[in-house]
């Protein structure tokens, strides 16, 4: 049996993929200025998105959707 892994290229294609299906144009763009390489501080985004979030919370969510 083969596996074939993904080039960092195909990852992306497939990521923006996903997100362009799920998120409004304007949000999308907004999510990739904070993926820019080297700006945007990840633990005080994280802090600011799930402030209110347990980990139970944010499990229940998942299994939601």
């Amino acid at each position: 049996m083969t596996v074939r892994v993904m080039s960092e290229e195909e990852v992306k294609h497939e990521a923006v993929e996903i997100l362009l299906k799920h998120l409004t144009p304007a949000k999308f763009v907004r999510l990739l200025a904070t993926w820019q390489v080297g700006k945007g501080d990840y633990l005080k985004i994280r802090e600011q998105l799930f402030a209110e979030e347990t980990v139970e919370t944010l499990s229940e969510k998942v299994e939601a959707y």
